[in-house]
């Protein structure tokens, strides 16, 4: 979703003119890296529609991973490493898309159902990993209100989804999906103004979740009370907070990276602690720049030559000529820049 603000000073400038790579705010510098390849552009053109891809690994051969992403007006789309659309499944107006490897158990996708403003669902299915199809598994309730986000987390055998609603309300469900699906409350967080991206630790459960124009909360797993652990403060972070996105690096360490939608960079941040790490920006080259950017998603583990150290995929928000997409970067890339 972009800015409000960024569109009230459009509208009070409109000769004013900005790129990816000169920010409208006087943000913190960010190291520049460039995508090694670019999904086909969604179906729907000429509005705000991609918004949050998903990443699933292929362990036998990582080079034929998939990207599972939303055309939020429209429905999933499932991409190879290449772009190449796979499968598309015309579900209407799916905002953001998790998954879970859960084994034997299969491929899990969860997305965030919007197509009743009033009463969020969770829309779930099988990923296929072979054919790269979709399976429809039905859906369940995600709380009252209108749904946004979207984050899993298998705890022992149980699969957990947070459903954060457009109002700051973040449902935590166990999803049963032997026999009829169906969705149990767990746990209701709630942060005060609108949100969106959310993201949980797999290690521990621990919840990141964006509040647009404020920042990044942090929840330790089963608690309702969070912490402020990432201000929007115009420098590291500008808002909009949209997407999140997490990589581990052992017991406790890794990275965060959120969304600075404000001024078209991402933010990184050292865990456990949140220390700022630097901020990058996806510049022109080859597949182009990306702007505005609402979901992340951010795997570790090798994908090919290109990505030896993991792959981190950005919405395009400006993909003109064409509709939106989305952009592939390799994390090791990142990791060079900002001398990690």
């Amino acid at each position: 979703m972009r800015s409000k603000t960024i569109l009230l000073a459009a509208l009070a400038c409109s000769a004013c003119a900005t790129t990816a790579t000169t920010p409208p705010v006087a943000s913190l510098p960010a190291a520049e890296v460039t995508a090694l390849a670019e999904t086909a552009p969604v179906g729907t053109a000429a509005a705000d529609a991609a918004d949050d891809p998903a990443i699933w690994r292929n362990p036998a051969d990582p080079a034929k991973s998939l990207i599972v992403a939303t055309d939020k007006r429209a429905g999933l789309h499932v991409y190879g490493l290449g772009g190449a659309s796979r499968f598309f499944e015309p579900d209407g107006r799916l905002n953001n898309v998790d998954l879970v490897d859960l084994g034997p158990r299969g491929v899990i996708v969860v997305a965030s159902d919007r197509n009743d403003v009033m009463a969020a669902k969770l829309r779930l299915y099988r990923l296929d990993t072979e054919t790269a199809k979709l399976i429809p598994l039905g859906a369940v309730a995600g709380g009252k209100g209108e749904a946004y986000g979207v984050c899993l987390w298998v705890h022992g055998e149980a699969l957990h989804a947070f459903s954060v609603l457009k109002d700051g309300t973040v449902e935590e469900f166990r999803l049963e999906l032997d026999g009829t699906p169906r969705s149990v409350p767990v746990a209701t967080r709630k942060v005060a103004t609108q949100a969106e991206g959310c993201v949980a630790d797999p290690r521990d459960g621990t919840l990141y979740v964006g509040e647009e124009d404020v920042g990044v909360w942090r929840y330790a797993a089963g608690s309702t009370q969070g912490a402020l652990v990432a201000k929007a403060d115009g420098k590291q972070l500008v808002m909009d907070t949209e997407g999140l996105a997490l990589i581990t690096e052992g017991d406790k360490g890794g990275y965060l990276v959120a969304s600075s939608q404000g001024d078209n960079a991402y933010a990184v941040y050292r865990l456990p602690g949140m220390e700022p790490a630097g901020r990058f920006r996806i510049a022109a080259g080859k597949f182009g720049a990306t702007s505005e950017t609402d979901g992340i998603a951010l795997m570790g583990g090798g994908f090919g030559t290109d990505y030896p150290a993991g792959l981190f995929v950005a919405q395009d928000g400006d993909n003109a000529p064409h509709a939106q997409n989305f952009k592939l970067v390799s994390w090791a890339d990142v990791r060079k820049a900002l001398g990690l």
